[in-house]
């Protein structure tokens, strides 16, 4: 039976990398936790039945929205190694927290590499989060 109870006044804490280089921080929102896989049909020796292999890992998309980085020097060292062409795909940790900071569930990102990055309307009437929107692509979670 699946779990229906609904937390209230959570967020996302996100870890990517080593702290010299990758990221961590807060969202409110993240998106696209999944994991897709191509097959390859065989059929063998007068088999009947096709057996499946898998063909390929087909690379998923990672939104995370809304939130602040808290290891600014660690991201800013990851977007400047992806402008300098160094494609350094990293691991990560996505976990679910509750109000009093405790973790309710966990995911793993494998071999995530950064692709797009929207900072904040800047506007110096309104307060803003860090960062608004962080695109990853990655291989596939746990």
């Amino acid at each position: 039976m699946a779990n229906t109870d609904y937390v209230p006044n959570t967020y996302f804490e996100v870890i990517f990398g080593a702290p010299g280089l990758g990221m961590s921080g807060h969202f409110t929102s993240v998106s696209g936790l999944s994991m897709e896989f191509e097959y390859e049909t065989y059929s063998e020796g007068g088999s009947m039945f096709p057996r499946h292999f898998i063909k390929n890992i087909v690379p998923q998309t990672l939104v995370l929205e809304q939130g602040t980085v808290t290891t600014v020097d660690g991201f800013a060292a990851w977007m400047h190694s992806m402008n300098l062409g160094m494609r350094l795909p990293i691991n990560g940790i996505i976990s679910l927290k509750d109000h009093q900071g405790n973790t309710r569930r966990t995911w793993m990102i494998s071999d995530a590499l950064l692709s797009k990055y929207v900072g904040p309307t800047l506007n110096s009437t309104q307060p803003e989060l860090s960062v608004s929107r962080i695109e990853l692509q990655y291989n596939g979670c746990i």
